[in-house]
């Protein structure tokens, strides 16, 4: 059986519980579908942890902007938040970022961050029309911080949804296990309060962390962030 997460975003206190509930379960290896990165301030631990595990990743738009210096055109928040991590993050993991590839083919799974029409930075809506075009009959994506299993008459699509911000309503960190046949989804309870300390030590207020408390951040759902 293998384990799927996405979308940490630097928060460490959330993969540090997911990463345990892993541990408890029959897992032979973990994949994560990008965006290591991003959010909030933990990242190089987030980065160590998963390098440590020998985690593989897709690219998420997250990973790519810091890989490639770039930034995000749909939200200042998240550039500002860009701006504090190139600050702190180590070459060695910026490195490791930078080795992840756009797509996955891994126990007859097809595994992106986004779509398959662009595999970086895609919001679509899965249904089976959309998967009828692509070869294969299991897919995994990230990216929209929704937990989402659909089930087709030839084909799985399964959405983990995020580990570090979930955005369904649901503050609980998410993740996903296969067991060769069938997705199974989870959450997982973390210490977000421990999570909004490490932003303000970092110099962020409550507009930057405060979704956590709810699992409900409208407005990067709105601006697909």
């Amino acid at each position: 059986m293998i384990a799927i997460i996405s979308d940490v975003h630097g928060n460490f206190e959330a993969l540090k519980e997911v990463l345990r509930k892993i541990d408890n379960l029959n897992i032979s290896e973990i994949f994560c579908l990008g965006d290591v990165v991003g959010y909030y301030s933990q990242v190089n631990e987030c980065c160590n942890e998963l390098r440590k595990r020998n985690v593989k990743c897709v690219m998420g738009n997250h990973d790519w902007y810091m890989v490639a210096n770039s930034f995000c055109q749909r939200s200042q928040s998240v550039n500002d938040c860009l701006k504090y991590q190139r600050q702190i993050i180590t070459k060695e993991n910026k490195n490791w970022l930078a080795s992840f590839p756009v797509i996955r083919n891994e126990y007859g799974i097809s595994m992106v961050h986004g779509s398959w029409t662009n595999p970086i930075d895609d919001y679509f809506e899965p249904n089976e029309k959309y998967f009828e075009k692509i070869n294969g009959n299991y897919f995994i994506s990230g990216h929209c911080h929704f937990q989402r299993l659909e089930i087709y008459k030839n084909k799985i699509y399964c959405n983990p949804g995020s580990v570090g911000q979930p955005r369904d309503n649901n503050n609980k960190a998410a993740f996903a296990t296969f067991d060769g046949k069938n997705f199974k989804l989870h959450r997982v309870e973390y210490n977000i309060e421990k999570v909004g300390k490490l932003m303000e030590k970092a110099g962020f207020n409550g507009y930057y962390y405060g979704c956590l408390y709810t699992g409900n951040n409208k407005l990067c759902w709105r601006n697909n962030v």
